[in-house]
């Protein structure tokens, strides 16, 4: 019998294979987009669900890949997005090598703010030198190809090599996570001291796991630069690290499909809230509306929205236990 988690994921993979035949042009993009911001959630959920280190540098990473995907593609053919991605990926685990190497020294809300200051750092880099082409952003001036000739001017192309990269991020983690190097780290999350204590240099797993990250965040960019066919340096600005730690926190920390459940159901409500034709002229206080229904539901979902059938289940059992020590007592 297949476990609930499987089934859910099967599910999940079908409706999105599905996506294509039924969905329009806006549609498309839409998945496509949060997709990318899944792979994003994906890595950052390595370091705060497994590892335990809350960093607010995901989003640097997320933007270097992007940028190196765009400096490095060739101005006059389309370049190879295998290509493109591996350099991206370079880059960004490159910086979160540097970043991990000094932040790792540094624990709790130190730890935070160092994250913060190299993201900072990267941002005024590309923010005010020219070698990204400064506040203007720069321009890719041919969408790469894919394996097998595929071209990612399709949308369609662009979704399903997206697609793709999504569910082979998602099976690297889930056995690096079963690996002995995933059970170390996530005994790093429970006790570092207990780990230290036992003979574990604690140091070298974290570092490994910052480096993973950052290159599955360069994956994202070098994606998110495919998809807009343009990148501009609010992609490394704290907020977005924000946003993505929210969606990990929203669909439910400590497990990887609580990163794509909440990368979906954020995208999808800041869609909603910005939506004029659903909320009229209330819709440009859109931030308000997503803030107080986030609040909501980490009041009421502890363990957000994948912990709901289990909270609901448990709500049922201690129902059913209530009434049977009830019927005892009479």
């Amino acid at each position: 019998m297949k476990s609930p988690t499987f089934l859910f994921l099967l599910g999940g993979l079908v409706l999105l294979v599905l996506v294509p035949f039924v969905a329009g042009s806006y549609a498309l993009g839409l998945v496509t987009k949060i997709m990318i911001y899944a792979i994003l959630a994906l890595s950052l959920e390595l370091l705060v669900g497994t590892t335990g280190l809350v960093c607010f540098g995901q989003a640097a990473l997320f933007g270097i890949g992007a940028y190196a995907a765009v400096l490095c593609a060739p101005a006059d053919v389309p370049g190879s997005v295998v290509l493109l991605a591996a350099l991206g990926m370079l880059a960004a685990g490159a910086y979160a090598l540097i970043m991990g190497a000094l932040s790792l020294r540094t624990r709790g809300v130190y730890f935070i703010m160092v994250t913060l200051a190299f993201a900072q750092l990267a941002y005024y880099v590309i923010h005010d030198t020219p070698l990204g082409g400064g506040t203007d952003g720069i321009y890719l001036n041919l969408r790469p190809q894919a394996p097998f000739g595929l071209d990612l001017e399709n949308p369609v192309a662009l979704y399903g090599c997206t697609l793709a990269c999504l569910v082979l991020v998602y099976i690297a983690l889930a056995l690096l996570l079963r690996s002995p190097f995933g059970h170390a780290l996530s005994g790093i999350r429970v006790n570092e001291q207990r780990m230290r204590a036992t003979g574990f240099s604690t140091y070298p797993y974290k570092l490994a796991a910052f480096v993973v990250s950052g290159a599955i965040a360069g994956l994202a960019g070098v994606l998110y630069a495919a998809k807009d066919a343009f990148v501009n340096p609010e992609l490394l600005a704290w907020h977005q690290s924000g946003a993505v730690l929210v969606m990990i926190i929203f669909g439910g920390l400590g497990r990887l499909r609580g990163a794509l459940v909440g990368a979906f159901a954020y995208v999808l409500l800041d869609e909603l809230f910005m939506s004029e034709a659903v909320f009229g002229a209330f819709a440009r206080h859109w931030h308000l509306s997503l803030g107080v229904t986030i609040i909501a539901c980490v009041a009421l979902l502890p363990r957000g929205l994948v912990g709901i059938p289990a909270q609901v289940a448990e709500r049922i059992m201690g129902r059913r236990a209530g009434r049977t020590a009830l019927e005892d007592a009479t």
